[in-house]
Formats: structure tokens, sequence, C-alpha cells
């Protein structure tokens, strides 16, 4: 190389690497002492001890809104409580009815026996006559005691004894006889004609002479 020429830059073939020096030991930083703890702060309350709790209004419930399907079904169900009702009427109704058909049957019935068997009476008073003068012997025997079975069994029947109380609602006092010690209210001594009912109707009251009890 001459004077003057710029030497090249000489690039080392290997890079020694210089052995680092271990750094020194930072010293540790100066422990802080423990603070104390602040003193606990008392709560301070402000007169609130015995003071009544504030009232809390309710919501307002809201209701909901009304939908097509829930309007139809209010008025189905009222449509319903409508038929309800409507069936119960005609129900009590024909009940009702019911009621004066049979009433009305049974009186027609009492009527149709009362009819027929009124003039029969006649006959059953001259057979009690005719028993009371003798006894019945046979065929006029069988006779009576056959039409007073069927009497009978169309619903009418015979009332009025010696000894009954006297009763204006079925008796018929034809004659009052005196008094009687044996007696305390005014009772049937004679019976003159037998009384005749077909259910609770009197057909006709039994025609009777009384005596009244002795006055003390």
């Amino acid at each position: 190389m001459t004077h003057g020429d710029t030497p090249d830059e000489v690039i080392p073939d290997e890079v020694t690497t210089q052995e680092v020096d271990e750094q020194p030991e930072v010293e540790e930083a100066p422990q802080v002492e423990d603070v104390e703890e602040a003193p606990e702060v008392e709560e301070v309350r402000l007169g609130t001890e015995g003071a009544p709790e504030p009232e809390v209004e309710a919501e307002p419930v809201v209701e909901p809104e009304a939908t097509p399907e829930a309007d139809e079904l209010a008025v189905t169900k009222m449509a319903l409580e409508e038929r309800t009702l409507d069936l119960q009427r005609l129900q009590a109704e024909f009940l009702n009815y019911k009621r004066r058909v049979d009433r009305d049957r049974e009186l027609v019935r009492e009527n149709a026996t009362y009819a027929a068997l009124t003039p029969i009476i006649d006959v059953l008073d001259t057979i009690d006559r005719a028993r009371d003068h003798e006894p019945l012997e046979g065929g006029f025997k069988a006779v009576a005691e056959q039409l007073e079975r069927v009497v009978a069994g169309l619903g009418m029947v015979k009332f009025g004894a010696v000894g009954d109380a006297f009763d204006p609602t079925v008796h018929e006092a034809l004659s009052h006889i005196g008094t009687d010690p044996e007696v305390e209210v005014t009772t049937c001594k004679v019976v003159a004609k037998a009384g005749y009912k077909i259910g609770d109707r009197v057909v006709r009251a039994a025609q009777v002479l009384v005596v009244d009890p002795v006055e003390e």
C-alpha cells in the first residue's frame, strides 16, 4: 500500500467476544415500614333510629291489553251463561207443567170417581139399614159385600162410628141428645148415616146424633 491511499476497511475475520464483567449487584431499596392502619371511623347515624320507614307506593297494575282472542272468549262465555239460564228456566217450567198436569189428572180422576160413586151411596145406606135390622144372609150378603169391596177399591172410604169425637169438618150433627158423664168432649152417640171420602175429599159427611159432656 502506498502513501496517500486510503486504507481499505479491515474486516476482521473473527470477532473476539470480550468477556463482559458481571454487573454490580443493585442494592435493594430500603423497605418502607408498615404504615399504621387508620383508626376505624365510627358510622354516624343521622337520627334514623325509630324513624318510620318510608311508604313504598304500590306499582299500578297494568291490565293486559285486550286481544281479539280474549274478546271472542268473553263473548263465548257470556253466550254460554245465557244459554245455561235459558235451559234452567225451561227445566223449571217443564217441572211446573208436569206437576200441574199430574194434579189435574188426579183431580179429573177424583171427579170421575165422585160422579160415578155418589149415586151408589144410597144403595150402601140401604145395605147398612138392612144389616142393622138383621144379619145379611145368602145371595144378598154376597152382593152387598162385593159392592162394598168394589167401592173401596175405587178409593171411596167409609167413616163414622159411635164414640168418635165430633168433628164439624166430617160430621153433620142432626141433633144433640143431652149429656153423657162418660164423655169429655162432644161425642157421636148415634150414627144415622155413615160418611164417605175419596182421598181427602168428603163425598158426604157422616150424619150423627151427639151428646155433650157434663158441665161441672
